[in-house]
């Protein structure tokens, strides 16, 4: 390993290796890149096997970067969007439709087709960081409801499994939209999905607040 010692440019010069790998694996992976190596990887990022294992134990290590990467990146939208929401009943919506317009945004579906590929989904490990991803989508929401039903607003709401199923039923759109056979719009499935959870929890429709 570099030395911390170095300074920033070697903190800095390190942290590009690592993206270069990152968008290397994902290009080669969107264009459906065969059985990828990691040899196929360095030769696309202009790098040493030396400078892949300083950063990644493996393929599989990889493809879990790219995961936790997005993961984490929509989780932190999801979060802002729905702390920018005036009321629990809009910070839920914002929730729902901002989870089915990852489905509309070209840049943000192709990099959910990249880890939902067969390739990316025979990564080990995978299964299980993505159980994860789905156990704190189902807290955030959570803890929406519970929000909503200390202000009243979710007077039927049972937070913990209510979200489960709300998660659920986002998560069975999203796929429906992902395979460009739903019947719908992802608009239009935010909108049905929303309507129904908030009769189920007791709440008023709400007018919609703006997509994050």
């Amino acid at each position: 390993m570099d030395s911390p010692a170095a300074g920033g440019g070697v903190t800095s010069a390190t942290e590009t290796e690592r993206v270069r790998i990152m968008q290397a694996a994902y290009e080669l992976l969107s264009r459906d890149h065969g059985n990828l190596t990691v040899n196929d990887i360095l030769e696309a990022a202009g790098l040493s096997t030396r400078a892949y294992y300083r950063h990644f134990a493996s393929k599989d290590d990889l493809v879990l970067a790219l995961h936790r990467r997005d993961a984490d990146r929509l989780t932190e939208r999801l979060q802002a969007a729905a702390a920018a929401a005036g009321s629990p009943r809009q910070a839920l919506m914002a929730w729902i439709h901002g989870m089915l317009n990852v489905t509309t945004q070209p840049r943000l579906r192709a990099r959910a087709v990249v880890l939902g590929s067969e390739q990316a989904q025979h990564a080990r490990g995978l299964a299980a960081a993505q159980r994860e991803f789905r156990a704190r989508q189902n807290a955030a929401v959570a803890a929406i409801l519970a929000d909503g039903r200390a202000s009243g607003e979710f007077g039927q709401a049972d937070p913990e499994p209510d979200a489960r199923q709300i998660c659920a039923a986002v998560r069975e759109a999203f796929a429906d939209q992902m395979s460009r056979q739903a019947s719908i719009s992802a608009e239009q499935a935010a909108e049905q999905i929303a309507t129904f959870a908030l009769r189920a929890l007791g709440a008023d429709r709400p007018e919609r607040p703006p997509l994050a």
